[in-house]
């Protein structure tokens, strides 16, 4: 079992989300940084689409019953176990009783605690996840609390090498600092709304099917302009402020399909982008797309940061995941080198 000790503003259950149920009404749900989940299970040898415990901000404390290897992906938390600094995309030993303590994120919005075998909650839908709007999955269909207690999965396979629970830790270079992760883009200047705000988050987006419905002056603000997160924003959309953008639409559309990343406009002129939890369907006029390739990268940006969009083409939205495929056949090789490695050290120590 693992012990919630501290839950902080928002923590819950999730996995890669519900795939192909949309048609039914059924949001996907799952983690918003789906690159920090597979990253932080390989690093624990889970499968790909195991389990975790998502982290918004925090401060977040768990306790351990029983030794397992864990991992910290996603936001650059300050963490601690049993009170020694601990790293993020490292994979860490530890001992049964040990507390892992998540002060806060010093970069990002939310991390991911991953843990060897999972977090074996019943599964609804064909996944694991929270959702938080249905009030189904996960625990109970809610976010965790103080005092929750959560089951682990059996391991896959028995633990042997650098994926041994008492074996040293180990990590990986994190995304943000790979150059996939670069997008080139051209300065522009800081609007009143992300005066005070880190540098903006690039995101790359594919026009929508209603961009042409928007006049040039909402086109040119549109990719010119930094979108300020607000407060308002949630799993279901990231609200943003910025420039009014009008178009020759008349209000509301008839009901059509959305998904992740669809970027709609309401009648007041500030986007709105759809995250994991969104619905499946809407009124608004889409006025663009972000590429799946940069939806972990919106997810991190804080409330009150930063994002400023490019334009991007199918072509380049493909060749984008592909990186990101690429980034993750390195960190399997890495991470076989480095169980090979271990591997032989046990054989001559066994054999001096």
């Amino acid at each position: 079992m693992i012990e919630v000790l501290r839950a902080g503003v928002l923590s819950s259950v999730q996995d890669l989300g519900r795939a192909g149920l949309r048609h039914l009404g059924v949001a996907q749900a799952g983690v918003l940084d789906t690159l920090a989940l597979e990253v932080g299970n390989r690093l624990v040898a889970n499968a790909p689409q195991a389990a975790a415990i998502e982290i918004t901000v925090g401060p977040a404390a768990f306790r351990f019953t029983r030794a397992t290897r864990v991992a910290i992906t996603g936001a650059q938390f300050a963490a601690t176990l049993d009170g020694v600094p601990v790293y993020t995309w490292w994979s860490l030993p530890v001992r049964a009783g040990q507390e892992l303590v998540l002060h806060g994120p010093t970069r990002g919005m939310r991390g991911y605690l991953c843990i060897r075998g999972g977090i074996d909650v019943l599964p609804v839908l064909g996944s694991r996840s929270t959702d938080l709007a249905a009030r189904f999955g996960g625990l109970g269909g809610r976010k965790l609390r103080d005092g929750d207690r959560l089951a682990l999965g059996v391991p896959a396979a028995a633990p042997r090498g650098a994926s041994a629970v008492d074996a040293p830790a180990f990590g990986v270079k994190a995304p943000q600092w790979c150059r996939f992760a670069e997008v080139a883009h051209e300065p522009v200047r800081r609007g009143k709304h992300v005066a005070g705000a880190e540098r903006a988050a690039v995101i790359r987006v594919l026009r929508g099917p209603e961009y042409d419905a928007f006049d040039e002056a909402a086109r040119t603000a549109f990719w010119s302009d930094e979108w300020c997160v607000t407060p308002q924003s949630n799993r279901m959309g990231y609200r943003l402020a910025g420039s009014a953008l009008t178009g020759t639409h008349s209000g509301d559309m008839l009901s059509h399909a959305v998904l992740p990343g669809t970027i709609q406009v309401p009648s007041n002129g500030q986007p709105i982008v759809l995250m994991s939890d969104a619905q499946t369907t809407g009124g608004y006029p889409r006025i663009g797309v972000v590429i799946a390739a940069d939806l972990w990268k919106l997810a991190q940006v804080r409330l009150g940061g930063a994002v400023r969009f490019v334009r991007s083409t199918r072509e380049e939205a493909r060749y984008a995941l592909a990186e990101q495929q690429a980034y993750l056949r390195q960190i399997d090789a890495a991470i076989a080198m480095h169980e090979e490695r271990m591997q032989r050290l046990a054989g001559r120590a066994h054999a001096a």
